[in-house]
């Protein structure tokens, strides 16, 4: 994958994953280095670089700036780690499902997830 800098797509383009590895992602023909947090129309950094560093202050203004949303899709990186419960707990409080995953699989269900034009938002972390 290119190292070039990322570029909003058109507004309004369904954000499906390409690729992902090498520290970054391809997503709506757009390559993106590191986390990414995604929405069904758009793509924005997320500075967490670490399965081991997502925290609630991390995710929580997903939460408030989406009220619509009904799942928050994590992927934690290339190996599964147990989601804190203090985030599992404020996801549920905002009324909200949680779905927490490698990021490989959190991929592959994102764009499943897009295609069903589910209110989600996803955060991954990138992998090499």
């Amino acid at each position: 994958m290119a190292d070039s800098e990322p570029r909003a797509p058109a507004a309004g383009v369904p954000q499906v994953i390409q690729s992902y590895g090498g520290g970054g992602f391809r997503v709506a023909g757009q390559r993106h280095k590191g986390s990414l947090i995604l929405h069904p129309r758009r793509a924005e950094p997320w500075p967490v670089a670490a399965g081991s560093d997502i925290s609630l202050e991390s995710l929580k203004g997903l939460l408030a700036r989406d009220n619509a949303v009904e799942m928050l899709l994590v992927g934690c990186g290339p190996r599964f780690l147990a989601p804190p419960k203090d985030i599992a707990q404020a996801v549920r409080a905002a009324g909200a499902g949680l779905e927490w995953m490698t990021t490989a699989a959190a991929c592959r269900t994102w764009n499943l997830l897009l295609v069903d034009e589910r209110a989600v938002i996803a955060a991954l972390i990138a992998v090499e």
